[in-house]
């Protein structure tokens, strides 16, 4: 059992169901309708994928989650190895692909073409901060995105949806270089935090959420939108968004950060809802 715990810790296959659900959502939001076939691949594709990439993070990482004393990583504890954490990243990436090619070859190469660009950044691309959190910001506007061209119509709420998924992502990731600070500096990891201060990181993790918020009220030019299923969910997102920016405005330490990212995940998962009552 705690072997198969740091399995699922290593591939965060919490986030890989949200990634799937994130799939599940594009179809459904860009169809009307559920399609059983594309959502039931596209989340398996989806959460295995995510699941290679995560693997493939921590042990590329080994040294900074050291440095920074994330025993929250298996590898830091010592409950896998790094060797089985490169052996678990390949694992899981041969049956992600494998249900993308049963979906369509668009899905396979789009599947291909997001998952490379995933260990790009595990590799390398982190290093150079904004660039890396540009691309952690477009792999959780992805998986809607992949959703809506696997089911072959990618429309307002799709494009909407996307938008705050990637300011709330871009947020989150900036707001992470400031928990970060010390053990980036081993890879020489160029964070916003790192580069011009925590203030300005914060400042700016702030103006992102502020901008999901607001991106967050385009789709009420959508009749269907203009209804209590969407308004409620919603605002209870955006209350939670605008919260977390008040906070990053006033000054937050990094102990603080990681409560914070909690809850401004709450925030996204409850929007996603939020888009799924809109569009029935």
């Amino acid at each position: 059992m705690k072997k198969l715990k740091a399995v699922w810790e290593v591939t965060r296959l919490e986030h890989g169901l949200i990634y799937g659900l994130g799939v599940v959502a594009g179809v459904f939001i860009s169809l009307g309708y559920f399609d059983l076939r594309l959502s039931v691949f596209g989340f398996l594709t989806a959460l295995f994928l995510q699941a290679s990439a995560f693997a493939l993070n921590d042990y590329y990482d080994y040294e900074v989650d050291r440095a920074n004393k994330r025993f929250d990583r298996p590898l830091v504890r010592g409950d896998l190895s790094r060797r089985e954490a490169l052996w678990i990243a390949v694992a899981f990436a041969f049956p992600g692909f494998l249900f993308a090619l049963y979906i369509s070859p668009l899905a396979f190469a789009l599947a291909l073409a997001i998952t490379l660009f995933g260990y790009l950044y595990d590799v390398k691309l982190k290093e150079y901060g904004v660039a890396g959190n540009v691309y952690i910001a477009f792999s959780m506007a992805a998986p809607f995105l992949f959703g809506a061209i696997v089911a072959g119509r990618v429309n307002t709420e799709v494009v909407v949806l996307s938008l705050i998924a990637f300011l709330s992502g871009l947020a989150r990731e900036i707001m992470k270089g400031i928990e970060d600070v010390e053990g980036d500096a081993l890879r020489d990891v160029k964070t916003v935090a790192r580069t011009y201060g925590v203030g300005v990181a914060s400042r700016i993790s702030a103006l992102l959420f502020i901008l999901a918020v607001i991106a967050s009220m385009l789709v009420l030019v959508i009749p269907e939108y203009r209804d209590l299923k969407y308004i409620l969910p919603v605002s209870v997102t955006d209350y939670l968004l605008l919260s977390t920016s008040r906070k990053l405005l006033k000054g937050v330490g990094k102990e603080e950060i990681g409560r914070l990212r909690k809850r401004t995940m709450l925030a996204l998962s409850v929007g996603l809802l939020a888009f799924l009552l809109g569009s029935m």
